[in-house]
């Protein structure tokens, strides 16, 4: 009778056994290639559209599809609608899955190789296009930017929440504190009361003149407002013991970068605070809001920031009536990274 009780068993485990074969097949297939390893190599920090993957590696559309088709049927990439565009990114197998520990060497070891200096060209001028359609958007609409954020998130919605984590945040110093993309201005003075020093950087000028009148009708004295993106902050040597980014990351070219940069502008044990959305499936926010994102997974912030040096802290979630999601996140630089 015990034989008859465990034969089902073995047939079950062979089973699994079987598909968790075809499954490594599929993925050792799909590394087979140098160019696959490449396009898992670009999509490490940031998601691209196909269209976005030929440009980048100067291939027809037919034959990057094909190759997307093999790495996302391997596990090795996920995909998301946005707009008319189908973007990809890398997928990531859950911690007991079986194949887990290969996915991650494989990545591990793909992310030690340097693109070639072609490829590093296209990605550079792919952010670039990006980066100045988002600023052409902010400064041919910053006399409509409060309709616009009240589409979506105004600054009332997520102010008291941001304040709270903020409050709660334990720094090693209230010296400096910069703002990225600080909007209209408003948050400005919730910081210069609770900072000796405040930075305000902005890429757009037109915005930046707009928190520039804010700060002046409310007699903020201790603001210096920098025109520029975050690769600047380093020639403005500006180190910060806080750093606070609102409703800003899904608006730019490379979210991942501007982690890596803003882990390089604080003090070790300094903070950094983020307000955005969670992912979303409201495409119309690309045309009305200029928006470059539909907003990101948690696991997307959590998995920038462990790169750039930065440990996870506090997370808070909350709805809007309108159907959207905001996430306020907190990480804090490692001392010895």
């Amino acid at each position: 009778m015990n034989q008859l009780q465990k034969a089902p068993i073995a047939l079950n485990e062979g089973s699994t056994t079987e598909a968790n074969l075809d499954q490594l097949a599929g993925l050792l297939k799909a590394a087979g290639d140098p160019l696959r390893l490449d396009i898992l190599r670009v999509l490490a920090q940031d998601s691209f559209g196909v269209l976005e993957l030929c440009q980048i590696f100067s291939i027809k559309q037919s034959g990057m599809s094909h190759h997307l088709k093999v790495l996302t049927s391997a596990g090795l990439l996920t995909s998301r609608r946005e707009g008319n565009s189908i973007f990809y990114r890398r997928a990531f197998f859950a911690p007991d899955h079986p194949l887990n520990a290969l996915q991650q060497q494989l990545f591990a070891t793909i992310d030690q190789q340097p693109v070639s200096a072609a490829v590093a060209l296209q990605l550079h001028q792919l952010h670039y296009e990006r980066s100045q359609a988002a600023q052409l958007f902010f400064s041919e609409n910053a006399h409509k930017f409060r309709a616009q954020q009240d589409l979506i998130a105004s600054y009332p919605v997520y102010a008291e929440q941001m304040t709270q984590l903020l409050n709660s945040t334990r720094l090693p110093d209230r010296h400096l504190v910069l703002e990225v993309g600080p909007g209209e201005g408003e948050f400005l003075a919730v910081l210069s009361q609770r900072f000796k020093q405040v930075v305000a950087l902005d890429n757009a000028a037109s915005m930046l003149e707009k928190a520039k009148a804010f700060a002046s009708e409310k007699k903020l004295r201790n603001i210096e407002f920098i025109h520029g993106d975050t690769r600047s902050l380093q020639e403005h040597k500006v180190l910060a013991d806080c750093i606070v980014v609102n409703m800003v990351l899904h608006h730019t070219p490379s979210p991942a970068d501007i982690f890596a940069d803003l882990s390089k502008a604080l003090t070790p044990g300094g903070a950094l605070l983020i307000t955005d959305l969670c992912r979303h499936e409201q495409v119309w926010a690309r045309d009305a809001c200029g928006d470059l994102w539909q907003g990101f997974e948690p696991q997307d912030f959590t998995r920038w920031a462990k790169a750039a040096g930065l440990d996870e802290g506090q997370s808070v979630y909350f709805a809007l009536r309108n159907g959207f999601q905001i996430q306020l996140r907190q990480f804090f630089r490692q001392a010895n990274f």
